[in-house]
This record gives structure tokens, sequence and C-alpha cells, in this order.
């Protein structure tokens, strides 16, 4: 049954994960009357089946590292365990249980209108919504739609059995109730890597299948050599040039099969895929407005949809493929719903590199940060990547454990800092860090690298004494030298 008349918003957002709140909260925030559609948890992916859970899960045993690795508490914490059914009600507390009701006041609070459903295009800034009960209503946008869908685990194709098997994704791997007994992971990326590491130290024999020859391929090699080691010493069996050939589930709930390459056979209670991302855009209308159902949306620095006449269309979030990361997809919004309301006052777009409608950070700058064991923390080129784009650079690294700070911080500091330095420039365009606690010190240098800070510039900004951001201070001289 369809609404008999459509209701009218200025703004549509479908989906509403942190990129679609933040959409929202923009455009609510210029003067526009805004509605989301979300089919399932207000909050979407990052809160409920990714970075929070993943992190909350990921936090104790870093933090039991941190402790036995300084002597004095290394005596304290002994050699005991994590305890898994804390750990495992921690990560429930950071997913309110998986309920939405605090998101979803905090809509209310923000003056956003919710509208759960599975939202749809119908047409030019039209958007049909199908609620869980078969009704129809029909939403119509003054101004402008903006797709925040997101994406979804992306299973190989033929594979004989995988599907049949139920494999874990991230959603099943964030969200266990219990500790597998024995895990297999397929997959030497961020979500591979972080699940080894979590689940293995929270008691769960772990495996780690590997197709190429290298953990985090995207990034610098030392990163992966890095965190090889790490997942080594903890117990994890890595293994790289594993290709998985067919899977196989024992009924419902039994222990899994996995045939590799040379037909070697491996045991698991559960098998994680973590093969890469789709987006979420197979049924949401696509063809209504000439695009391809199940593509990514290909989109302008303002995150205006091409391809489609008219302005009207934006998609922000993984769903464009700029930079599949949480943060950046809460960047986008913050440039997506100021264009839209740029539009919709009759204003010009200043799309100029670092214009405010424009979302230049995605190919300049985009940060990550990898939550093993050791961290690993990334912004901007690997040295790979700048010289393919034909920059003049030089890699500068340096052993970070060498500086007081990491001395202070851990008995037998392990880690490995790198600079890209652009030579005809004279500015970073790239880092990367490895070691314990770097996360804390990925934003000075995405702050060098997006704001291209001249080297004879950053030389003043003078590192405390003894953090382990001094490493920064021998990283410069050795660009300056």
């Amino acid at each position: 049954m369809t609404s008999s008349t459509a209701e009218e918003y200025d703004v549509i957002v479908v989906g509403a994960g942190p990129t679609g709140e933040n959409v929202a909260e923009r455009t609510v925030a210029a003067g526009l009357r805004t509605v989301i559609v979300e089919a399932e948890l207000v909050g979407g992916e990052c809160s409920y089946w990714a970075c929070m859970p993943s992190k909350a899960l990921l936090r104790p045993a870093a933090a039991l590292t941190d402790a036995r690795s300084v002597a004095g508490s290394r005596e304290a914490v002994g050699g005991g365990r994590l305890d898994a059914a804390a750990v495992l009600a921690r990560r429930d507390s950071f997913t309110s249980h998986w309920k939405d009701d605090g998101q979803v006041q905090w809509l209310r609070d923000t003056g956003i209108e919710l509208v759960r459903g599975h939202g749809r295009l119908a047409g030019v800034r039209t958007v049909t919504v199908e609620a869980e009960d078969g009704t129809e209503r029909v939403l119509t946008a003054r101004h402008a739609v903006a797709v925040c869908t997101g994406s979804r685990p992306l299973l190989p194709a033929g594979v004989p059995g995988l599907a049949e098997a139920h494999p874990w994704t991230n959603r099943e791997a964030t969200g266990s109730p219990a500790v597998p007994g024995r895990l297999a992971v397929v997959g030497g990326g961020v979500v591979g890597t972080e699940m080894a590491t979590a689940w293995r130290a929270l008691g769960a024999e772990v495996v780690l299948l590997v197709r190429g020859e290298a953990l985090l391929p995207r990034m610098e090699p030392f990163a992966g050599e890095l965190v090889t080691e790490g997942l080594r010493e903890a117990g994890v069996d890595l293994r790289f040039s594993a290709v998985v050939t067919a899977v196989e589930r024992a009924g419902a709930t039994g222990p899994v099969t996995l045939t590799l390459s040379g037909d070697e056979r491996l045991t698991a209670d559960e098998v994680l895929y973590a093969t890469g991302r789709a987006p979420r855009t197979a049924d949401i209308g696509l063809e209504q407005v000439g695009l391809r159902p199940g593509d990514w949306l290909e989109v302008d620095d303002s995150c205006t949809v091409l391809g489609v006449d008219g302005e009207w269309l934006y998609a922000a979030g993984d769903v464009n493929h700029r930079a599949l990361l949480t943060h950046q997809g809460k960047y986008q919004a913050r440039i997506t719903g100021a264009a839209i309301a740029a539009r919709a006052q009759g204003r010009a777009l200043d799309t100029s590199r670092w214009g405010a409608h424009s979302a230049s950070a995605d190919l300049a700058g985009a940060p990550q940060v990898v939550f093993t064991q050791p961290e690993v923390a990334a912004v901007g080129l690997t040295l790979a990547a700048a010289e393919r784009l034909g920059l003049r650079v030089k890699a500068v690294d340096h052993e970070i454990g060498a500086v007081a700070g990491a001395s202070l911080y851990a008995d037998g500091y392990r880690g490995r800092a790198r600079v890209v330095y652009d030579l005809d420039r004279e500015v970073i365009v790239g880092a990367c860090l490895v070691g314990p606690a770097v996360a804390e010190l990925l934003h000075s240098a995405t702050v060098a690298v997006v704001g291209e800070v001249p080297i004879d510039r950053l030389w003043h900004a003078v590192p405390s004494y003894p953090t382990i951001s001094e490493v920064w201070l021998r990283l410069l001289e050795d660009c300056r030298g």
C-alpha cells in the first residue's frame, strides 16, 4: 500500500550511518528541513559492526601489552590472560547492545526527522520507502537527495561451498557472543589483521590465510613486516600464498573445513572472510535515474553524483569509493552538507582545491590507523605511490625506539617511522608510523601533509621532551640534511 500524497522535505538522506547523520546535521543547521531514511539501526555499520566494537575488542589486549612492556607494571599484571567475558561485555556496552535508542534521540534533539524502511530512488528528487510491514511512503525533496548507504562485505565468487558454510564477515567477527576455539581468517588487510589480533588475544587459536606475499599491501612494506612479526609472536599461524579453493561446514553449526591450493585441508570452528567491500547500491533505485544498480557512485569533489542532471543527487561515504574510512565519510558529509546548503541558498560552490565545497583530503591526506600490535598509522602517499605519480621524493626513516620518549613508554620499544619528502616542493607528502601508541602521533602527520607545511616551518614545531613525538625532530633533521 502506497501513500496517496508525497511528503515534501528540503533534503532526503538515505542511510543513517555516521555519514548520513552528519549530512543531515549540516543541512538542518542550515535551516533545511531534512529527513533521514534507515532500514537497519540508526548509527550504521561503524557504531554496531565495525569501528566501535572492533576497537572495543582490541583495546584490552593493547592495554595488557602496554602494562607488560614496563618493568614494575609487568610484575603487577603477571602472566594472566584477558577476561574474555568482561571484554565482550564491554564491547556490548559500546554497541548499546545493538539498540539505537540513543542515536534516535540524537536525531530528535538535532531536529532531523526519521523514516524507517528501505529507501529507493524513484525519479528526480523522489524516494520511496518500504517499511517492514510492506507499506510504502513517497518522499520528495525540494533541493537534494544524499545517498549514504555505505558498503557491504564482498565474498569471493567461485569458491565451492562458501555461501553454504555461512562464513563470518566483519559483522559476525565483531559481534560474536563467544570466543571461537579455532578461527580461520582469510585476508591480510585491515579487518583480517585486526580480527586475528583481537581473537587471538581472547584465547582463540587463529590461522591467518593471505593470498599474497605480505600483509597490509597498500601501506609501506615495513608496516606489514612488523605486523607479521607481532602476529607470529602472539601465536597466530600466519600463511602466505594461501588460496582457499573450497569450504565445507559439517551441519548447521559444525566445524568448517577449508581446502587450500595443493589440496591441504584446514579445520576451524569459524571462518572469517575479510576480502573486500562492495557498495550497497544493488536495490536503491539507481536505474530510475540512469545509473547501474550495484555500482559505486562516481562523484565530483563536492560529492555531487556524476551522470545525473540537475545537481540534486549526492553520494557521500563508502558508497562513492573515494576513501572507505568512517572519518573520511564524515568529512565528505560536512562537504556535502555545505554544498547542499549553498545551492539551496543560491550561492556558487567553492570547489577550488581546499575550497569549502571540495573534499580534497580524500586524495591528498586520508589518515588511517590499523589497531594491530604494533599499531600502524599512515597518511598521504607511500614512497611507491609518490614515485608512480612522477614526484621527485626520498624516504626518510627512523627507528622510533631510539628516541627517549619511546624508551620510557615501553622497555625494548620497537617501531619505525617514515616520511615521504617531496624534494622539489620541500613538503612532506606521506607518512607511516609503526609501533605502540603511534595512532596518537598521526594527526600531526596529517596536519603536515594536508597543510603542505614547508619543511623550514615544520623545523620550528618543537616536539616535547621526552615524548614519542620527538621522532619528528629526527625525521626533520634527515629531511633537511
